[in-house]
């Protein structure tokens, strides 16, 4: 059973900078294309950062320029780096890993907060 547990949520001011990371258990890290997606309440869960085996990346329109996705295969970590948080960056985050073509797996989700 792989395990995604994400870490370094909080409250953040608006402006300022987070880190987010997600450790992934197993063996097939080098094999999952990794993402973050967040959820605010009432909205759908969207988007925010791809990274593939090969290191190629994605973003969601909103976090271009200011958030960076990258990853660890020593670790076995997905890192999201945060930089000029606004209050619409107030969301649950989550770490999902997936083949291409196979079942998604899941983190548990951690709180990002942005204050004014």
């Amino acid at each position: 059973q792989v395990q995604l547990v994400e870490s370094g949520g909080g409250l953040v001011q608006a402006g300022g900078s987070l880190t987010l990371s997600c450790a992934v258990s197993g063996s097939m890290f080098n094999y999952y294309i990794l993402a973050w997606y967040r959820q605010s309440p009432g909205t759908q869960r969207d988007m925010v950062a791809t990274i593939t085996p090969g290191g190629t990346t994605t973003y969601g329109g909103s976090v271009k320029g200011r958030f960076t996705i990258s990853r660890d295969a020593m670790k076995k970590t997905v890192q999201l780096q945060m930089s000029s948080l606004e209050l619409d960056d107030t969301a649950v985050y989550y770490c999902k890993a997936a083949r291409p073509g196979g079942l998604p797996y899941w983190g548990q989700g951690t709180q990002v907060t942005v204050s004014s």
